[in-house]
């Protein structure tokens, strides 16, 4: 495709320079190839605009600026270069998304799984599906590696036209809301939302919970305004939030819950470890359905999932079906079992919501002691680091208070943070050291106890100012396990 065409759909736009073909585009001058369009903006770290000659000397046929540059190649000057790298991504793509069933998962917590499960629904279903978050991006089983929970805009055109060439029918993603602030999304056409719930979170970037809130609302107002494609809302009605997303919605609104009176209701609930047990019941009918997952909280994503696909025509055996058979979730409630007599559970929880219904669900399953080690992000929301310390005192016996990704703050002071919030009659143990804050839980565990290790689930890495090293929680569980003479 020629520059020419590539900017086309751009208002406000200023050409210095002839025409050229185009066969990509990026915002990363490590990925410029010859024949690559650049796109420069200022992030939160670095400014594009100072790898422009990097990107020139990989063979970049041109470059899009918010300034004037001295540059040998042909210059596309806009107000907005971010605003400007989603609409060209989405038009040099094609506008995948127009091509498929799109269907966006947000919230504070709960969004992985519930992607996971939508795209299980429409397996059962018979659909060839995609997934796009915390955890790569897959089609059916086939994963593709991408980089944040909602991939940066060219990124993210890039990985739903893969998906279209194979055939992929629907497309279940993370819709984090900094992707909705910064733009990420935008040009994507969807069918369907997903509210799951909104508690604290990211205050460090949105300012205020009422920032958050308007920031997850885009999805249900903003982009069905924007698209011809029905739009159908499928919204957690037991959250606090919940009316005001209702109201917001630009389409149809199903909703789904435990305790209100909700279109798609769950209850007789039974959780175990692994397995969430529960009657759903929708347009008269009711059945039971079991979903291999541990966590009442579990009960919450499936109901998500199963509003959404009834939302958009999946019959409710399909449905039943899909969550019956859904894969289990890394680092989601994960349990790490080397034959041991107590319990150990790896899970992402890493705001006080998550931390607490994690909590609550650990402390239902087991006889014992509940023995929680966490930490806290560095270079985040501080607000919510006494809050967490409040809940895990609260709700466990023993509290290990430890490091999480400190990333460029002094991991003590964050430490302190947290411990403002437990109440002077309650005596955590601190270890700087994550993995020794790990063997203290395990090995201070008796039969019958269950370690929770909450924060970082999935992820294998730890980081910190000057580096970034392997750290798999399910790993030195395993580890420590194995080596332990008990």
């Amino acid at each position: 495709m020629f520059l020419s065409k590539v900017i086309e759909p751009l208002t406000d736009v200023r050409l210095m320079g002839g025409d050229v073909e185009i066969n990509g585009i990026t915002y990363d001058s490590r990925k410029v190839e010859p024949g690559t369009l650049f796109v420069a903006f200022k992030g939160g770290t670095f400014d594009g605009h100072d790898f422009i000659p990097d990107a020139v000397a990989r063979g970049a046929s041109a470059v899009v600026v918010e300034k004037e540059v001295e540059t040998s190649i042909p210059t596309v000057i806009v107000p907005d270069s971010r605003a400007a790298l989603s609409l060209l991504a989405a038009n040099f793509f094609g506008y995948p998304s127009r091509k498929m069933t799109l269907v966006g998962v947000t919230g504070t917590n709960g969004k992985t799984t519930t992607t996971h499960l939508v795209q299980s629904i429409f397996q059962a279903a018979g659909k060839k599906s995609g997934l796009i978050g915390t955890l790569g991006a897959r089609i059916n089983n086939q994963v593709i590696e991408t980089e944040h929970t909602t991939p940066e805009s060219s990124d993210l055109q890039r990985v739903l036209v893969k998906m279209v060439d194979e055939g992929v029918e629907v497309v279940t993603m993370e819709v984090s809301s900094h992707g909705l602030v910064q733009g990420r999304t935008d040009y994507c056409e969807f069918d369907c939302g997903i509210f799951t719930n909104l508690t604290q979170d990211h205050l460090d970037f949105h300012g205020s919970i009422d920032e958050y809130r308007k920031a997850k609302l885009m999805l249900f107002s903003d982009y069905p305004a924007k698209s011809d494609k029905k739009f159908c809302a499928a919204v957690n009605a037991d959250d606090s939030s919940a009316q005001l997303v209702i109201e917001a919605v630009k389409g149809t609104v199903i909703t789904y819950g435990i305790n209100s009176d909700a279109d798609v209701k769950g209850s007789d609930i039974e959780v175990s470890p692994s397995s969430v047990s529960f009657v759903i019941s929708y347009g008269g009918s009711s059945e039971r359905v079991t979903v291999p997952m541990g966590g009442y909280f579990n009960v919450y994503n499936s109901l998500g999932a199963a509003a959404a696909c009834l939302g958009l025509g999946i019959d409710l055996q399909a449905v039943i079906a899909g969550l019956s058979n859904a894969p289990k979730v890394a680092g989601r409630f994960e349990s790490v079992d080397c034959g041991q007599d107590f319990g150990v559970l790896v899970d992402y929880a890493h705001t006080p919501d998550g931390l607490e219904n994690v909590l609550r669900t650990a402390r239902k399953i087991t006889d014992g002691q509940l023995i929680v080690v966490f930490g806290c992000g560095g270079n985040r929301d501080r607000g919510k680091r006494p809050i967490m310390g409040e809940i895990a005192a609260k709700l466990a016996d023993i509290v290990v208070i430890t490091s999480d990704n400190p990333r460029k703050e002094d991991p003590t002071a964050i430490i302190r943070d947290i411990l403002s919030g437990i109440s002077l009659d309650v005596t955590p143990k601190v270890f700087i050291d994550r993995r020794e804050a790990i063997e203290y839980a395990i090995k201070t565990a008796r039969k019958g106890d269950l370690v929770v290790i909450a924060g970082k689930g999935h992820e294998d890495y730890q980081i910190f100012a000057d580096k970034t090293i392997h750290f798999d929680d399910r790993e030195v569980a395993r580890e420590i396990l194995a080596n332990s003479k008990r």
